[in-house]
């Protein structure tokens, strides 16, 4: 959404300003996510990360319960929105006021933890391509959806296609999404490039070098970039390395126009948008 001159996001009637960058934590309640230290499912644990989350200075809490990791294994609906639905209930119980995003691809489980366990934001890594319902879904809840591009399925999507023009047909796929889901009114749509899905490494670098052509499409930018492969890969290191490469690319992002940094080290994010932010009252 344009306020002005700036971009904001409707969280519950009240707007979220994006005139500096928002850091995204991520809260995985899974057994299985690439990354072993954000798996978090008891209550302690998820307490302790949402605490940790909030006091390191993110705005936005991501919850997700599907691994997208090469090789994990499909996991239910029914699953997915039970592992959901007692984390966002601890959430809302202990910390009522925070925004709070649900990373799902399925309009039903999207559906349920909006209305029923009352998450804000639907950040959706298929892009509405996984479930025909979703941009339907996403325009009755009038909640802010996070669109990302992917190709194939979670199952394939590391078996990435081969692009004549990566950077181009991201933004052209993105763009027609982006129509689709205007058309029926959808307000609030952030862009995510979907890095390190369906994409090689180089594809993900050709991508990060166009970054900020997306701001073209006068939409949010959300950059999730934290200890993927496209890291650690070239490194020659592991996702538990990773955290000064990542640190690297979100300074870039920033620089190239990202709205929110989707990250698992909180801290060192918002160090990296203060420093930026430190710049750009300079030029």
């Amino acid at each position: 959404m344009q306020t002005g001159n700036s971009l904001s996001l409707n969280i519950r009637g009240s707007l979220l300003s994006l005139a500096s960058p928002q850091v995204m934590g991520i809260l995985n309640a899974t057994p299985d996510s690439f990354y072993a230290a954000s798996r978090k499912q008891t209550e302690h644990e998820i307490i302790e990360r949402v605490c940790q989350i909030r006091d390191e200075g993110a705005s936005i809490i991501d919850v997700g319960a599907y691994s997208t990791r090469p090789g994990a294994d499909d996991v239910s609906s029914e699953e997915e929105l039970r592992r959901l639905s007692g984390t966002l209930q601890i959430v809302r119980r202990e910390w009522p006021e925070a925004i709070v995003s649900v990373d799902t691809f399925r309009a039903d489980v999207a559906r349920a933890c909006v209305e029923e366990y009352g998450a804000d934001i639907v950040n959706d890594i298929g892009g509405g391509l996984f479930d025909d319902k979703m941009f339907a879904t996403i325009a009755a809840l009038r909640v802010p959806y996070v669109l990302m591009h992917i190709a194939g399925t979670p199952q394939t999507m590391h078996q990435p296609p081969a692009y004549t023009d990566c950077a181009t047909e991201v933004f052209r796929a993105l763009a027609e999404r982006l129509a689709q889901l205007q058309a029926m009114g959808v307000a609030d749509v952030i862009l995510d490039p979907g890095f390190g899905f369906s994409k090689t490494v180089d594809d993900n670098y050709r991508l990060f070098a166009c970054l900020g052509e997306f701001r073209r499409l006068e939409q949010p930018l959300l950059v999730g970039v934290s200890r993927k492969s496209m890291i650690w890969k070239p490194l020659c290191i592991t996702p538990n390395e990773a955290l000064n490469g990542t640190t690297v690319l979100h300074a870039l992002a920033l620089q190239a126009g990202a709205n929110i940094l989707r990250v698992h080290d909180v801290k060192e994010a918002v160090q990296a948008v203060k420093l930026y932010e430190k710049v750009k009252t300079k030029i």
